[in-house]
């Protein structure tokens, strides 16, 4: 799953969008009751992942239902990882725009 997730969050990144929780599991084909779940822990996989290569948080690129942010548990995680969160949508805005230009700033614990 790990494979198909980056994939289609590149995808998203190089076309300057985001994608909901439920969207992206559709998008994968998961299904079941314990999709979120499954997807929330690859999700948090590879921001470990990102965070270890100094690069921008790829999850930042989903928005919780009703809301042009992430999911409180974003947060939480990168808060985990280092990161200095401050204020969540400018946090979440600074990623985004590192991933959908292609930079790798911010990037790493302590942006």
């Amino acid at each position: 799953m790990i494979d198909g997730l980056a994939a289609r969050l590149a995808e998203l990144a190089a076309s300057n969008e985001t994608a909901t929780y439920g969207q992206l599991a559709r998008d994968l084909g998961l299904t079941g009751p314990t999709t979120i779940a499954r997807l929330t822990t690859a999700l948090e996989t590879l921001m470990e992942e990102d965070t270890a290569k100094g690069l921008p948080l790829r999850a930042a690129l989903l928005n919780a239902r009703g809301s042009a942010l992430p999911a409180p548990g974003f947060f939480a995680k990168a808060a985990a990882l280092g990161f200095h969160i401050g204020d969540p949508a400018t946090f979440a805005d600074s990623q985004r725009h590192a991933l959908h230009f292609g930079t790798n700033t911010p990037r790493g614990p302590g942006v």
